[in-house]
């Protein structure tokens, strides 16, 4: 008797067991990884971007998504790469044996190009949300694919901008010698001779360095009135302030490294109205402006801080990555590959997503803006 009730026991919970078992099984953690520099000089970008991961699988998540049957919980691996090359490759390297399904990032082109093979190698997508250096999506990786505009549009369009605009006669260029700076000024340098300007000097510095002086004093002797910034907005700024007490009053320009609310901290009072004038890759106008706008006021609840940047690039890229899963009815990515590459059309807060076949966005927008009164004020949105 007490036999039997014992197996009868057992057999019960083992039939509990199994369906406890099988409730589980049929939920999925799937992987997303995201690198950015959350230390060091531009960690406060590095945050907006991990920011806009979190927020986008947080809500994945609270809706509830089912992939190939299966209930998905979304699960964010982020790493910080500190801008630095070699440590974004490390930074990759861990993500790839932690056997992410997917990655967003990384922020800068000068990690994310070397990244970048370490994925294709095993055959994981990645898409950046800001990597601009035309590079990356030309090394023929099938696994690499970007949400904004390259510098060959970006550099292209202030080039232009700089010469039919703002009627400049002697203009100077600065990079940082990283692969972004340096790609971004080329195309600038391109732009500008291309469109019958004059190019009065170009001079070198580096993303940690403080002291613009010597090269600030040499370009102050060609009495330049533009001078282009190929670089981030933590060396931006202070390069302001040195223009400002060596009496440089020339117009400053930059790519999206500069084009940031914190410039405005950056650069103190150094910055005289209307004296900046920067390009964002992406951006949205009309009446696809209120769902930028919304993004803004709930990415401010969740975190309470005001978008710096990319974070709506970074949100928008983890849903076209779910997205192609649910198209695909997998989170293989060898199976869910193929449908991002089709991506085309897709509606996110940033504007329509269309990948073409290197894996650069179809059509990417840039916005052009410039600072007054210690705000950043939209000029105009190109294509």
């Amino acid at each position: 008797m007490h036999l039997s009730l014992k197996l009868t026991a057992v057999a019960t919970l083992a039939a509990f067991g199994c369906v406890g078992t099988s409730a589980l099984a049929q939920e999925q953690v799937v992987k997303i990884g995201h690198v950015g520099p959350v230390s060091g000089a531009i960690a406060h970008l590095g945050k907006d971007n991990e920011y806009g991961a979190r927020l986008a699988i947080e809500e994945l998540n609270a809706k509830g998504v089912s992939i190939g049957g299966k209930k998905i919980k979304f699960e964010l691996l982020a790493e910080d790469d500190a801008a630095d090359p070699k440590q974004g490759t490390a930074a990759a390297q861990k993500l790839v044996d932690a056997k992410i399904n997917g990655v967003i990032g990384h922020l800068n082109s000068g990690t994310t190009i070397p990244a970048s093979k370490i994925y294709s190698d095993a055959g994981i997508p990645q898409i950046s949300p800001s990597a601009t250096n035309p590079k990356y999506t030309r090394q023929g990786y099938k696994t690499a694919f970007r949400v904004v505009a390259d510098d060959v549009h970006l550099g292209g369009t202030l080039g232009r901008y700089a010469v039919k605009e703002l009627k400049g006669k002697s203009i100077a260029v600065i990079d940082d010698r990283t692969a972004y700076g340096q790609g971004v000024a080329e195309e600038f340098e391109k732009a500008v001779k291309a469109a019958g300007g004059n190019l009065v000097g170009h001079e070198f510095t580096t993303d940690k360095a403080t002291d613009f002086m010597p090269i600030l004093t040499t370009l102050k002797g060609k009495k330049p009135d533009i001078i282009f910034f190929g670089g981030m907005d933590a060396v931006g700024g202070p390069m302001l302030k040195q223009m400002k007490s060596l009496g440089i009053t020339a117009k400053f320009m930059g790519g999206d490294g500069i084009c940031t609310t914190e410039l405005v901290k950056l650069a103190g009072d150094a910055m005289a109205d209307g004296q900046v004038i920067c390009a964002e890759a992406g951006g949205v106008d009309g009446a696809l402006k209120k769902g930028m706008d919304d993004f803004g006021v709930k990415f401010k609840k969740r975190f309470n801080d005001d978008v710096k940047l990319y974070s709506p690039y970074v949100y928008d890229a983890v849903h076209v990555m779910v997205d192609a899963m649910q198209r695909a009815k997998s989170t293989d990515p060898a199976k869910y590959l193929p449908e991002l590459a089709k991506t085309s059309g897709y509606k996110g807060v940033t504007g329509t997503i269309s990948f073409d076949a290197k894996g650069d966005i179809k059509n990417g927008a840039l916005t052009l803006y410039t600072y007054k009164g210690g705000k950043r004020d939209q000029i105009a949105v190109v294509r």
